[in-house]
């Protein structure tokens, strides 16, 4: 069959408006890859702390080879992420620019963010599959996830979990100081149940996770660190199956990844005392489109939703929520879950997430 081709005329002012934006995204994307090279070379921390240098000196005190170091260089300059002096052939990286891009800027360094794109890069043609068959790519066809969402989430909690995050539900480090039994569901490589039991140390402790290398990275942790009040266990969230057992339950950008969320939700709900607090940190978004229009990373996370959380949960027969699952219907499936005492609550300097704080009456 001939394919019917639009009559409409065009205007060639927005046309061509379009084709520069098009140029601008492709060139956008081709530089989130470099700032990966960057960030996982150690590059932007290297030049971070030197005078304007040359290629050769850079290359030398990154441990790197010269060339490539100057093809990366070249990406960067014309990217107008580091300075370039042609006189002389120096490059150097502004400080206004290093405290977005070196691990020294912890949650700021945006040079991570680009690591999710990579993962989604290495799985594009089973995900363009899905769209003609269906289902979803596992999880175990992602690489090296659980250390990517390790480094991208340790930063943020070391500085925000026992400072800030905690203090949202009133009376929690009351309590937590004095004893209680704590759990966190889909915990990852363990590391917010670590840093809870360090500084918590009256308290007991659990994280629950599927993945066996996750729950080994966090067990290593653990010894690492000397804690006696943590342990791990290899757990799908969706057969939590404990009634009353818990004080306090948390789950960290974890739910939306879920098979059967509806399930954990309700497996979460069973396991508290009956004043225990469910606190539940997710993507800040709408559920619907509309609502969204504005939000300063919305076609990242749709982006991450696709090529990770939605065809992760597709994958295992799944709801499939995905990252922008939204607000709303967070909201809805908590009080379905049976929580009756929901608030939503947001940190200053946290533009990606909510924090539900999910109480059943007693």
């Amino acid at each position: 069959m001939a394919i019917q081709t639009p009559t409409t005329s065009i205007d060639p002012i927005k046309s061509e408006a379009f084709a520069g934006r098009l140029v601008g995204l492709i060139n956008s994307a081709a530089l989130s890859l470099m700032i990966s090279i960057g960030h996982k070379t150690r590059l932007f921390d290297t030049m971070a702390g030197l005078d304007p240098s040359t290629s050769t000196q850079i290359g030398q005190a990154a441990g790197l080879q010269e060339r490539y170091v100057r093809e990366w260089l070249g990406a960067m300059v014309t990217g107008q992420i580091i300075d370039y002096n042609s006189t002389n052939k120096t490059y150097h990286l502004p400080a206004e620019h290093a405290a977005w891009l070196t691990r020294a800027a912890g949650p700021n360094n945006f040079a991570f963010q680009p690591s999710y794109l990579v993962l989604a890069t290495n799985v594009q043609d089973q995900i363009i599959n899905c769209f003609y068959t269906g289902g979803g790519v596992p999880y175990s066809a992602f690489a090296n996830f659980q250390g990517v969402l390790f480094e991208g989430s340790a930063s943020g909690l070391d500085s925000s979990l026992i400072q800030a995050t905690l203090p949202l539900i009133p009376g929690l480090i009351v309590q937590l100081k004095a004893g209680i039994d704590v759990a966190d569901i889909g915990c990852g490589s363990g590391h917010a149940i670590n840093i809870m039991a360090q500084a918590f140390p009256n308290s007991r402790f659990v994280g629950y996770d599927f993945s066996e290398d996750g729950i080994a990275a966090a067990q290593s942790e653990a010894m690492k660190l000397g804690l006696t009040n943590a342990s791990f266990m290899v757990k799908d969230a969706a057969q939590l199956d404990v009634e009353g057992q818990y004080d306090f339950v948390t789950a960290f950008d974890a739910i939306h990844d879920q098979v059967k969320p509806s399930q954990v939700l309700k497996g979460i709900a069973k396991s508290l005392r009956p004043d225990g607090f469910f606190l539940m940190v997710d993507i800040k978004a709408s559920s619907q489109l509309e609502n969204n229009m504005d939000h300063p990373m919305a076609p990242l996370l749709y982006t991450l939703s696709l090529n990770h959380c939605m065809t992760v949960s597709l994958a295992g027969g799944g709801e499939g929520l995905g990252t922008m699952w939204g607000e709303e219907k967070a909201c809805q499936m908590l009080e379905e879950a049976g929580f009756n005492q929901i608030e939503v609550q947001q940190l200053e300097g946290d533009m990606l997430n909510n924090y539900y704080i999910a109480k059943k009456s007693s």
